[in-house]
């Protein structure tokens, strides 16, 4: 039997410990998207909270699953848990829908024919974004616009040089800006979701760039770059969750050689200073504009 996982349910829900884990956000994960149709006997899965990104993965979900198979499926209630059901009745199913643990569980039995799976899956999959000029796809961060954070360091980032790293990557649009100085030896792109890198190999075409599927708290701390860019995370699962930019701030440390320069970019209301000035010997802010600030910090 072949017993698939998309994300980590939470415990109550009895997850199978022996499913093959396909969620895009876990390093080393086995692709969802790359599945053949019909291959799998069952899928649990955490939803996904975005509209889109949710209904591509439901539908990938169903895609790939034999006629007869079953379809797990749960979310919380305030991050899409209480459109689970009218989603996949929309396609036509039955349906069998409780509560509990603030989420709302959906449970369906693969019928042989399925319409309107193609669309869905068509909608969030990696396309060239009208207006954005880059290739993206829904459940990457900011995916079909940049965001401001973004611009702000654009804006005002000097030419840099020699080898450095673009933390939490995204599609790419900070290594880009990154790259147009022709003094940049290398730079290293890395991010956690896997659909990122996937989109940032397509824009990104510059022999100096190389990409990890990574998550950068985990990463060895080599102590060796000129500098590091970084517009981090703030949100897990989405709910807010200030650690994940302090780690940025100390994993960046740990990967600058001395005399190396961190810029980060981020929201003007999160408590980043402290971090900041343990970590390294001088700090400064470059800008604050748009409700951001931009820190220029030297090892």
């Amino acid at each position: 039997m072949t017993s698939l996982i998309y994300g980590r349910p939470p415990a109550v829900f009895d997850p199978p410990g022996d499913a093959v884990q396909t969620s895009p956000l876990i390093p080393g994960s086995a692709s969802l998207d790359d599945m053949a149709q019909g291959s799998a006997d069952a899928v649990t899965m955490l939803a996904p909270p975005g509209a889109l990104e949710r209904r591509a993965v439901l539908a990938q979900a169903l895609h790939v699953l034999k006629p007869g198979g079953r379809l797990d499926v749960m979310a919380p209630k305030d991050k899409g848990g209480s459109r689970l059901g009218k989603e996949l009745k929309a396609w036509g199913l039955e349906v069998g829908e409780t509560a509990k643990a603030h989420h709302r569980r959906c449970q369906v039995i693969r019928p042989e024919r399925i319409e309107g799976l193609d669309a869905a899956i068509a909608a969030g999959a990696l396309q060239r974004v009208e207006g954005l000029d880059a290739w993206s796809r829904p459940g990457v961060f900011a995916w079909d616009r940049i965001d401001r954070g973004t611009t702000v360091m654009a804006a005002h980032l000097p030419p840099l040089k020699g080898a450095g790293a673009d933390l939490g990557c995204g599609f790419g649009a900070l290594s880009t800006v990154a790259l147009r100085s022709p003094a940049v030896t290398s730079l290293r792109l890395i991010d956690i979701d896997r659909r990122a890198v996937e989109a940032a190999r397509r824009n990104v075409e510059d022999p100096r760039a190389a990409f990890d599927w990574a998550d950068v708290r985990m990463m060895e701390e080599s102590g060796d770059l000129d500098f590091v860019v970084t517009n981090p995370p703030f949100h897990d699962g989405g709910a807010e969750d200030r650690r994940l930019g302090q780690a940025f701030i100390r994993k960046a440390a740990g990967l600058l050689g001395k005399g190396g320069a961190l810029w980060l970019v981020a929201n003007r209301h999160l408590p980043y200073e402290a971090e900041l000035n343990a970590a390294f010997k001088r700090v400064r802010v470059v800008v604050e504009a748009d409700g951001y600030k931009l820190f220029e910090a030297g090892k």
